[in-house]
């Protein structure tokens, strides 16, 4: 079964967890989808663990839609998320075109930073599935830390999580943000809530697939580690390395031997001519 936004609300209204990773490439996404991931989203955080961009900011719409194209051969029942990369949706107009294209290449919706309420209102009125993302924005924000600790910024994400669910956001998206403000948004809404660094009271929760599977070396405090891929990835390359140096790769059973008699005639064509 193809996963939509109404199966998405669904899930709140029956309080069952929504899940939700970082994907970037196809057999990613075969084991995303095959697992039961929610949510597949291809978001612009390719751009600092895929592409070695420095920051976020510098991922292109053409970024987006060669990793969302290849995620998409992938997946045949998760929701696909694409993040509208910075500079997309800087008017109504480029931002339902980007969103679009999106949509064209195998998005179900599309997130995008920030109480954009003209942006978000243009995008829901030409049918397109908007997912809002509040906290840290990391595609202007240059410091990485927690939105929200004080009544103020409190307050202001609170008031702007009602004010995008009002102009008709599908579902929304908390990045770094106290637990506490995330769970009173969370009761006060009717559609799905996800958090990264948000809590525990969330709908559900979004990870990057890179730090869940232990891809780098950093260890952030908002993800948990489930595996050691870069240790493991290293043993495994050195191991290869040794292998053919000692000539112990490839052995008798990585060899696929001509036919004997086929040996044979080539043999005595060798000896003939060569």
């Amino acid at each position: 079964m193809k996963k939509d936004a109404r199966y998405l609300l669904a899930k709140k209204q029956s309080d069952r967890k929504i899940t939700m990773l970082t994907c970037y490439d196809y057999p990613t996404a075969l084991l995303e989808d095959r697992a039961g991931i929610d949510i597949i989203i291809v978001g612009d955080s390719v751009g600092t663990n895929i592409l070695g961009y420095q920051s976020e900011a510098e991922v292109t719409l053409e970024d987006i839609i060669h990793h969302l194209k290849a995620v998409r051969r992938g997946v045949s029942q998760a929701y696909i998320l694409a993040d509208l990369p910075y500079g997309t949706y800087d008017t109504p107009e480029r931002a339902l075109d980007s969103a679009q294209k999106l949509l064209f290449y195998g998005a179900d919706g599309v997130k995008l930073e920030g109480l954009k309420q003209e942006v978000i209102t243009h995008l829901v009125n030409n049918g397109i599935e908007v997912c809002g993302h509040l906290g840290l924005l990391p595609q202007t924000h240059t410091k990485k830390a927690v939105r929200g600790k004080n009544f103020v910024e409190a307050k202001e994400i609170i008031e702007g999580a009602l004010t995008l669910e009002k102009i008709g956001v599908f579902m929304l998206l908390f990045e770094l943000i106290p637990e506490e403000v995330a769970k009173i948004i969370t009761e006060k809404v009717k559609v799905p809530t996800i958090g990264i660094g948000a809590g525990r009271f969330t709908d559900g929760q979004v990870l990057i697939i890179n730090d869940i599977l232990g891809m780098t070396p950093r260890q952030l405090k908002l993800a948990k580690r489930y595996q050691d891929y870069q240790s493991l990835t290293s043993e495994a390359i050195a191991r290869y390395q040794e292998d053919v140096e000692k000539t112990l790769f490839p052995a008798r059973e990585n060899v696929r031997p001509m036919p004997e008699a086929e040996l044979e005639q080539l043999t005595q064509w060798v000896q003939q001519n060569l």
